[in-house]
């Protein structure tokens, strides 16, 4: 009691003491770190991120009269998704929010040759239990819902980066790409000046608070 009372008062912290005696101990983890298997635990749990729609992007490229792919963006979307030693998503779009930069073509696209969007308002992308290879890329299939037919698609996730939050909590990111055919899901407008192969590419940003 002397000795604590020694230390205390010639400056030293009782946190101080504390980690002195975890090393006298022979372990240098310090107080009131997580425990081994909560740590494990969260890990393979992950942490679920809300999409921030302001700091994401949906984007798609088709091939036109097989001479240059062609960009545009669907802008109307929200979602959810985890990551951990496995990843899963959740991702809702309205297929009306389709921008190729002309109102005319946009129009195009939302008609029965290409989205039909009047009769299948949303495109659905989902996936779960993506499991974490060596090189740290999710892999696995995935679900497209697409003019109301659900496919499996094969798809490769990069965690893009994490940080603090300007609220609070955590921001963090991913990007993946996945190739389908359109005549799949029943979209056959204009095959052979646009080629039947599409591809998205999803890069979101989430926030978990």
């Amino acid at each position: 009691m002397r000795i604590k009372k020694a230390l205390i008062g010639g400056g030293i912290s009782l946190s101080a003491l504390a980690l002195m005696s975890a090393a006298y101990l022979g372990t240098s983890a310090p107080v009131g770190a997580q425990p081994a298997k909560e740590a494990a635990k969260d890990s393979a749990t992950g942490k679920e991120y809300k999409v921030d729609t302001l700091h994401s992007s949906i984007l798609f490229k088709i091939k036109h009269m097989n001479a240059a792919y062609f960009y545009g963006t669907l802008n109307d979307f929200s979602g959810t998704f985890t990551f951990g030693e496995t990843f899963s998503t959740n991702v809702t779009v309205k297929a009306d929010s389709v921008d190729s930069r002309n109102d005319k073509r946009d129009e195009h696209i939302r008609n029965p040759d290409f989205f039909s969007s009047k009769e299948f308002p949303e495109m659905t992308f989902s996936a779960k239990g993506l499991k974490k290879s060596a090189d740290g890329v999710w892999k696995g299939a995935g679900d497209l819902t697409f003019r109301g037919v659900t496919k499996p698609v094969e798809i490769q996730v990069t965690k893009t980066g994490s940080g603090p939050a300007r609220g609070g909590g955590e921001v963090a990111g991913f990007e993946t790409s996945f190739t389908f055919k359109r005549s799949d899901f029943g979209s056959t407008g204009l095959i052979g000046p646009l080629s039947d192969e599409v591809t998205i590419i999803v890069s979101l940003e989430g926030i978990n608070k």
